[in-house]
């Protein structure tokens, strides 16, 4: 650890002493942009069906105003797009709800949402994507029993909707459009046994859809609202009288889309999970249209393709996903199984400047880089305090990793540990004094910290190889400590060399006195072996390659740590960590990471 160096940002030999290369600025990646997000193109008459429907006149009404009323049935039978998990639904069959590795037995869940269960185990039993994992385990005939008694439970738990969203987590917006959707595209699962079940399933669907016609607006977040509303357009494809409502639910959803996605297809959470999400439902949500042989609008279809380039960016030479904002390490099995479902054939974008992930593909190796603030609290779910923290990954192995999976926490993943899991520490990047760089609230909500973060990304040629070169730096320790933290990171083209320094600068023309404790965390992937020598370490992957870890005039310790898998369980693994005592007038890491064999 050095102080009060007068730092170029250029020098990154941990050794000391390297020149300048020269570099050459890369333009920044053009965005994409909606090239049809507009409402369908409508008569005269239609825009008033429209109008009236939101205004609250039946649309029994509007389509068939002196013709008797429609009897209550499904118009058609939608093909699911998207399986299950066939573990989880095996599981249901033994009598256990199943998520990320924690077991419930069916019998003991209390449906009507009193006794509070873990937030994953929530949405599994109240937004029925259970359905899905049971159709996807056995034959109909032998899955349609437990199905039927699960559903039963939930109505007699819940006889009619309440009021108003928030009465338990059975009636959140994003819970019931999640169940409804389900309801709809699962049909033959609960509507194919006893009549008097089907009757009151048939009503509650029309109940449920007239109750989020009533509180979609109300939705907790933004995905939560995308969900209300393709529920709605689904129950407007596939119940009677659905023309109304179609077209007030298709209004509402492609504002609601306008509203949660930035210019470049990223969710404003940040979150891969609601990427996932919001990409899901709008898979599902076509496949409606499929089965009502109708083409659903092309802003749909554009916000696909939209959403689809940056969730492939933060994908690891493992074929899985990077741990950020709460997500866990999703493999690549469930991932590639989305994509192919969406149809979209796409690049995974580099350099998404409004989502705030950099991508860098060099050789055999990934690196993912978090350069933004934290998502703003009105878009959080689970908020994690992660700028400048990164990924790498090499010949589908995870060398540097984040914990990760905040928003698993309920399974096997202990709840007390969920603000852990979204602080600082849990990512590999720099803390000062055990504090986060933004606050972690409650409700996966962020409070101060990060505001800004300046962004500058470069090719350079670096002692006869090229290499791209990442500068960043954030004010989430200015306030407190009066000190800037910058990364640099050198990544060689053919993937073996990672050279990092890490900088503090003051803020103020006058530096403050003092010293304060400093903690530079890299946290190793699975299965990764690592070894201490002199100003480094050793590090060995599980397929036999070794690398190492260099940090000249840095205390280097083994501790402990955490990472959360593809299921959502937790993994005991190790993390690197440099740490001593920085002056308020500055401080400098350099480090290398470098593969030998």
């Amino acid at each position: 650890m050095q102080e009060g160096r007068d730092n170029d940002p250029s020098v990154l030999d941990p050794e000391g002493g390297t020149p300048a290369p020269r570099s050459e600025v890369i333009e920044p990646g053009r965005a994409l942009a909606l090239t049809d997000f507009s409402l369908p193109s409508t008569t005269a008459g239609e825009r008033f069906v429209r109008l009236a429907y939101r205004l609250g006149v039946p649309g029994s009404i509007l389509t068939s105003p002196l013709g008797p009323k429609s009897k209550l049935r499904l118009l058609a039978t939608v093909r699911a797009p998207i399986p299950g998990s066939r573990v989880g639904g095996t599981a249901l069959r033994a009598g256990h709800f199943q998520v990320h590795g924690a077991r419930t037995p069916i019998a003991q869940v209390d449906y009507s949402g009193v006794a509070r269960m873990p937030a994953p185990l929530e949405r599994l039993v109240h937004g029925f994507s259970w359905l899905a994992d049971l159709e996807a385990c056995a034959p109909r005939a032998q899955v349609t029993p437990v199905a039927e008694r699960i559903l039963t439970a939930w109505l007699q738990a819940n006889p009619k909707p309440p009021s108003r969203p928030g009465k338990g987590p059975a009636w959140t917006v994003g819970h019931t459009g999640s169940r409804l959707l389900h309801w709809l595209i699962h049909a033959p699962l609960i509507l194919s046994g006893d009549k008097a079940l089907r009757s009151r399933t048939l009503r509650s669907m029309a109940e449920t859809a007239r109750w989020l016609d009533r509180n979609v607006d109300n939705a907790e977040d933004g995905v939560a609202q995308v969900a209300g509303w393709c529920a709605i357009v689904a129950a407007g494809l596939l119940l009677p009288d659905g023309k109304p409502r179609r077209l007030f639910g298709e209004m509402g959803l492609i504002k609601a889309l306008g509203d949660m996605v930035s210019e470049d297809g990223g969710v404003l959470s940040r979150s891969p999970l609601a990427q996932i999400e919001a990409i899901t439902l709008l898979v599902r949500l076509r496949a409606c249209y499929r089965a009502t042989r109708r083409e659903p609008p092309r802003a749909m279809e554009a916000m696909l393709s939209l959403l689809v380039p940056p969730l492939l960016a933060l994908v690891h030479t493992d074929g899985g996903l990077g741990s950020w904002q709460g997500s866990w390490a999703i493999g690549a099995d469930e991932l590639a199984t989305l994509i192919e479902a969406t149809g979209v054939r796409a690049r995974p974008l580099r350099d998404v400047r409004q989502w705030g992930y950099q991508r860098v593909l060099a050789g055999k190796s990934v690196l993912q880089f978090d350069a933004a603030p934290p998502p703003l609290p009105r878009h959080a779910r689970y908020g994690c305090a992660s700028t400048l923290a990164f990924e790498l990954s090499h010949a589908g192995q995870r060398l540097i990793v984040n914990c990760g999976g905040a928003a698993s926490a309920g399974g096997l993943v202990p709840v007390r540990l969920e603000q852990g899991l979204r602080a600082t520490a849990a990512h590999s990047t720099l803390t000062l004094d055990d504090v986060n760089s933004t606050a972690v609230l409650i409700n996966g909500a962020m409070g101060p910290g990060v505001s800004e973060v300046d962004i500058e990304r470069r090719t350079i040629d670096h002692g006869g190889a090229s290499a791209t070169r990442l500068e960043a730096s954030h004010d989430g320790y200015a306030a407190r400590y009066g000190l800037t933290h910058r990364r640099i990171l050198i990544l060689r083209d053919d993937g073996t060399e990672l050279r990092g320094e890490d900088l503090l600068l003051p803020t103020g023309r006058k530096a403050q006195r003092g010293k304060v404790g400093c903690a530079l965390r890299f946290h190793l992937g699975p299965d990764v072996e690592v070894g201490l020598f002199e100003n480094g370490a050793g590090i060995a992957l599980p397929d036999g390659s070794y690398w190492q870890f260099r940090a000249p005039n840095c205390e280097i310790s083994v501790e402990d740590s955490l990472w959360v898998d593809g299921q959502g369980r937790p993994v005991a693994t190790q993390q690197l960590v440099l740490q001593g005592l920085v002056s308020r007038g500055g401080a400098t890491f350099g480090w290398l990471l470098k593969k030998m064999s």
